[in-house]
């Protein structure tokens, strides 16, 4: 395995791996390669991940898979062209513009590249998910959109605080993952207490999952009626706008340079591009941005970002999203108040994952920065899971594990001690980050 570019993606990807692949890292800065030769399990060289010379000298004739995660789209593009020049290698590459991923949708393989991550588009598409879910902070699809994981924040005051989780569950179909409380991860049992500023992950179907989200905070009035302002025409900001339009909203989105937010406007015929700066405490009340139900900041500047929705929430908004360019940040965003903080290089490293998981996980999602996960596993006849009720197999898996959804033939399946799993079926579930390696292997 080798990941070209130790920036935050790379490095997240080679941590994530290191336990399970011999992880070769090629970078151009000598002060990163030391740094992740002395913190990771990994080989770190220093070199250019787009000449032939320094990928023969990383393995590349041997290595099963090659990840260019530089930020450079072109950079990416150049070294999976010479890797599949050179190798057999499966080739990712991350890429911003997304301009590059239409072209490779049109042509299977375009620039020798196999899968091709737009860390613009992921993002967006992570930010519209939580739109119309009161105090969701996460959202993730499974099996072809029919199961949902989310992620809440118990409100205080909330109908489901201080109840426990047999209390709280009262929807058909949906089950509690996890409760994320203090840094550490709960598998909820029937007696566990709901607590305020809980975090709990359920498993389910849409339905469900939507559902739970009104319940939990009922004041919050979801549907398509909802008002969300974007701030910042970038990428991300126009991604957002884009999808909100698909799914019937019409949004508003606030871009300064003119002729970016003349361009926006020919583009995005449902969404009310307003020029102007958005950190303008006057323009932002006289717009009545206090009366939006969302603000989406998606600037090119993390500092910016957090300011506007600072303001935002001053004004009276009711929920605020924030693109977090450092990872770092993301913990001290929360802490301030930003309701959900996005990192597009978490998103991209969760969808990157996704491909290097032995075990045949047809979808992940990372929660709380790889504490937990959540996969989507097709069950054959190996697993232990296969023509058994999940009463008599789950004794096989090790604690840490929760069984949230199942889906057969296109058809949603609550799990339930005596649900017997089929080879075929499509099993969603939870798992502590310890336990991963060996759930996969077993299902």
């Amino acid at each position: 395995m080798i990941i070209i570019g130790a920036g935050q993606v790379g490095s997240s990807i080679a941590a994530d791996l290191e336990d399970t692949h011999e992880v070769i890292v090629i970078e151009r800065d000598p002060a990163r390669v030391e740094e992740l030769n002395y913190s990771l399990d990994v080989l770190a060289i220093q070199g250019d991940g787009t000449a032939v010379a320094t990928l023969e000298e990383a393995g590349v004739d041997s290595a099963g898979m090659v990840i260019a995660s530089t930020d450079n789209d072109e950079t990416n593009i150049v070294a999976c062209s010479t890797v599949k020049a050179i190798s057999d290698a499966f080739t990712i590459a991350r890429i911003k513009n997304t301009e590059y991923l239409r072209t490779w949708e049109r042509s299977e393989k375009a620039f020798g590249i196999d899968f091709m991550v737009c860390t613009n588009l992921l993002t967006a598409e992570s930010i519209v998910r939580i739109v119309g879910l009161p105090a969701a902070l996460d959202v993730d699809p499974f099996a072809g959109g029919q199961v949902q994981m989310a992620e809440f924040e118990i409100p205080d005051g909330s109908p489901i605080s201080n109840q426990t989780v047999q209390e709280a569950d009262r929807f058909d179909s949906l089950t509690f993952a996890a409760i994320l409380r203090d840094g550490t991860i709960e598998i909820p049992r029937g007696e566990t207490v709901i607590r305020p500023d809980d975090r709990v992950v359920v498993i389910g179907s849409p339905n469900s999952v939507q559902e739970f989200a009104q319940t939990i905070a009922p004041d919050e009035s979801p549907g398509t009626a909802e008002e969300v302002v974007v701030v910042g025409g970038s990428e991300i900001g126009y991604h957002v706008a884009r999808l909100l339009e698909e799914r019937g909203f019409r949004p508003r989105l606030i871009e300064q340079d003119h002729d970016r937010a003349r361009q926006l406007a020919e583009e995005l015929p449902n969404t009310v591009v307003m020029e102007s700066d958005a950190t303008d405490m006057a323009f932002l009340e006289r717009e009545h941005i206090g009366d939006a139900d969302m603000v989406v900041a998606a600037l090119d500047s993390d500092e910016k970002n957090l300011l506007v929705t600072l303001l935002a929430q001053r004004l009276g908004t009711e929920r605020t999203v924030a693109v977090i360019d450092t990872t770092s940040y993301l913990e001290l965003f929360e802490t301030v108040g930003v309701d959900v903080a996005i990192s597009p290089r978490e998103v991209v490293a969760e969808e990157i994952t996704r491909f290097t998981r032995e075990g045949g996980a047809e979808n992940i999602a990372l929660i709380e920065s790889n504490k937990a996960e959540v996969l989507e596993i097709e069950i054959d006849d190996a697993s232990v899971l296969s023509g058994r009720a999940i009463r008599d197999a789950v004794g096989e898996l090790p604690t840490g594990v929760v069984i949230g959804a199942i889906t057969r033939d296109r058809e949603f399946i609550v799990p339930r001690g005596d649900t017997v799993v089929e080879s075929g079926d499509h099993v969603v579930v939870f798992a502590d980050a310890a336990v991963v390696d060996e759930v996969t292997a077993k299902l």
